[in-house]
């Protein structure tokens, strides 16, 4: 028979293989209480957000710099490296032809979860933006359903806030007369140019597909409707406007779609606040 003092101390024993077998069962297939979420995104918009939302309780990290083109854009080794450390991977909808799943299979992390998300519209514009906020949050929240009430609180903080800086820049526009402007403008602006209240009178492309032919037709109806501003993208083609704004004699300027862009627009209200800056100079005295 086992002594009293056996007994116990196989008791012990027992508990602590047990606990040990939880350990190795869960232990690396879970976020461990306390830990942060890792996250990768696809762009400085989604890592923005991710920021707002997702506060201490979240660890970021962003692939393609906020200047380039995330259409164009050659992954490099870092960044699969940085995949493989992740548990969630946020990229736009329209990212699923850069970000394969040949690619993401290459990473062999199975913990990966990769989620497109898809919001239409222009980021930059606020109400757009605190859509984004709100879908942020949600996905955070299901990833980590223990913080899910702290990433609701934050979103909801970061929306209002959005609300009323969009209202103040709204105003600042008007008050300039932006609803008198028209613009030929790059594509990839349109959404935040109709936002800001200006007249869009034609878009274009990327500077390679500004054909002579393509060139000649916005001159002529940048002509003919009294165009006076040329507004072009950074990410695809800061200077794809400057022969139309040349031909038309009117002024040109460069916006930024992604935060960290232009020098100090890190987060979104300074890129933002940026992007209305260089509009509001723009305008014709």
């Amino acid at each position: 028979m086992f002594s009293l003092r056996n007994r116990g101390r196989l008791m012990v024993s027992s508990i602590l293989l047990l606990i040990l077998a939880l350990l190795i069962t869960t232990g690396c297939n879970s976020k461990q209480p306390g830990s942060k979420l890792k996250v990768v995104t696809g762009t400085s918009l989604l890592m923005t957000a991710v920021q707002e939302v997702g506060g201490d309780r979240v660890e970021v990290k962003n692939i393609i710099p906020p200047a380039s083109c995330p259409g164009h854009f050659d992954i490099k080794p870092s960044d699969v490296a940085m995949l493989g450390q992740a548990r969630v991977f946020l990229m736009h909808d329209w990212q699923g032809q850069l970000f394969t799943q040949e690619l993401v299979a290459s990473v062999k992390n199975p913990k990966l979860e990769v989620v497109p998300v898809a919001i239409k519209g222009n980021w930059m514009a606020p109400p757009v933006w605190q859509q984004a906020l709100q879908t942020v949050a949600g996905i955070l929240g299901e990833k980590d359903p223990a913080n899910k009430e702290y990433y609701q609180t934050n979103a909801q903080k970061a929306i209002d806030q959005a609300a009323k800086a969009g209202q103040e820049m709204q105003g600042r526009l008007q008050a300039a007369g932006s609803g008198k402007v028209k613009v030929l403008c790059s594509n990839q602006q349109e959404g935040f140019v109709r936002w800001a209240g200006l007249q869009v009178v034609d878009t274009y492309g990327r500077p390679e597909e500004l054909t002579p032919q393509k060139v000649k037709e916005l001159v002529d109806k940048g002509r003919q409707a009294g165009v006076k501003l040329i507004i072009d993208n950074l990410q695809s083609g800061p200077d794809a406007g400057t022969g139309i704004a040349k031909e038309l004699g009117v002024p040109q300027v460069t916006l930024s779609n992604f935060p960290g862009g232009l020098p100090g627009t890190d987060e979104w209200e300074p890129a933002v606040r940026k992007n209305v800056d260089l509009l509001l100079m723009s305008f014709p005295k």
